[in-house]
C-alpha cells in the first residue's frame, strides 16, 4: 500500500506523468533489443541461455524477464515437446529459484504470419465449449460438412456465405469466449504453460528481438473486433482463424488453425 501511495504521489508531482511514461518506455526498450549475435532455431536459443555467463543476448534477455544479471547464480534451459512453452529456463538466484517459460517465433519477413495453433474442430469444439450452431456452421468452413449452396470452393464454404444466423453464431461465440481463447492459443494452460512471448526477427544481419509477458501479448493479440475478413475468414483482434487447407487435398487440409504477425509485437506497448 505505501508503494501505490508513493507512485500516486510522484504522479501527482510536476514532471510525474511524463516520468512515469519514461518509465514505461525505458520498460519496452528493455525488453526490446538488436541481438549481439545470430541465432537461428530455437535450439540456439536454448543454448545460448545455457551460456549466459558469456552470451550477452541470454544476460539481455534475463533482464527482460526481471532478473538481474548480478542476482543470478545458475541457469539452465531446455526444450520441453509439444507444449506452448518452447524453452523452459530454470533460474536459480540467491533468494529463490524460477522456471521461465517462453514461446519462441522465429520469422524472416515483416509481413508474414505464423502458425500458433492447429487442431482439428472437434478438439476445439470440446477445449471451448462450443454451441453446436457454431460447430455446425465451422463444419461447413472447414468441408467436413459439403456446401448446402454454391461457393467460391466446392469443397467448403466461407465464412461470407453463410447464412446470417450461422455467421453471428460463430462470431457471438468467440466474441463472448476471447479472453480464454486467445490465453489458450498464445500461452497454453497447465504446467508447461508460457509465461513469456519471444519474436526474433532475424531477417537482416542484425537480428532483433523482443520478449514480452504472455498476459501483455494476449492483451495485444487480443484487442480489436472478431469480425469476418474480405477473405470470408474470421479476425479475432489481431488473430486470424482459417481453413488449415493443402496438404494435397489430404483430410487435414479440414483443420482450424491461428496465424498471427509475430513482428507486431515489437510495436507493442
Amino acid at each position: 500500500m505505501k508503494q501505490l501511495v508513493v507512485v500516486f504521489l510522484l504522479l501527482l508531482l510536476p514532471g510525474g506523468v511524463v516520468a512515469a511514461r519514461d518509465a514505461d518506455a525505458a520498460k519496452v526498450e528493455l525488453g526490446s533489443k538488436t541481438a549481439k549475435g545470430g541465432f537461428q532455431n530455437e535450439d540456439e536459443i536454448r543454448d545460448k541461455f545455457n551460456n549466459w555467463m558469456t552470451d550477452a543476448d541470454a544476460r539481455a534477455w534475463l533482464e527482460a524477464m526481471n532478473h538481474q544479471f548480478a542476482d543470478v547464480k545458475s541457469v539452465l534451459a531446455s526444450k520441453p515437446h509439444g507444449e506452448k512453452a518452447d524453452v523452459e529456463v530454470t533460474v536459480k538466484t540467491k533468494s529463490s529459484e524460477q522456471v521461465e517459460r517462453i514461446s519462441i517465433k522465429l520469422v524472416s519477413s515483416p509481413n508474414g504470419f505464423n502458425q500458433i495453433d492447429k487442431r482439428w474442430l472437434k478438439t476445439y469444439a470440446t477445449m471451448w465449449k462450443m454451441p453446436p450452431d457454431a460447430v455446425e456452421a465451422l463444419k461447413l468452413f472447414v468441408g467436413e460438412t459439403p456446401p448446402r449452396e454454391s461457393s467460391r470452393d466446392k469443397r467448403r464454404m466461407y465464412l461470407d456465405e453463410l447464412d446470417q444466423n450461422a455467421r453471428l453464431a460463430v462470431v457471438d461465440f468467440f466474441t463472448a469466449n476471447k479472453d480464454e481463447i486467445v490465453s489458450d492459443l498464445l500461452a497454453g494452460d497447465g504446467l508447461h504453460a508460457a509465461g513469456w512471448m519471444m519474436v526474433a526477427h532475424k531477417a537482416t544481419d542484425k537480428p532483433k528481438w523482443v520478449i514480452r509477458s504472455s498476459a501483455d501479448a494476449i492483451k495485444f493479440y487480443s484487442d480489436g473486433p472478431v469480425e469476418l475478413t474480405k477473405a470470408g475468414n474470421l479476425k479475432i483482434g489481431r488473430i486470424t482463424l482459417q481453413r488449415k487447407g493443402g496438404d494435397n487435398g489430404r483430410e487435414t487440409a479440414k483443420m482450424l488453425q491461428f496465424k498471427i504477425n509475430p513482428v507486431q509485437l515489437f510495436d507493442a506497448k
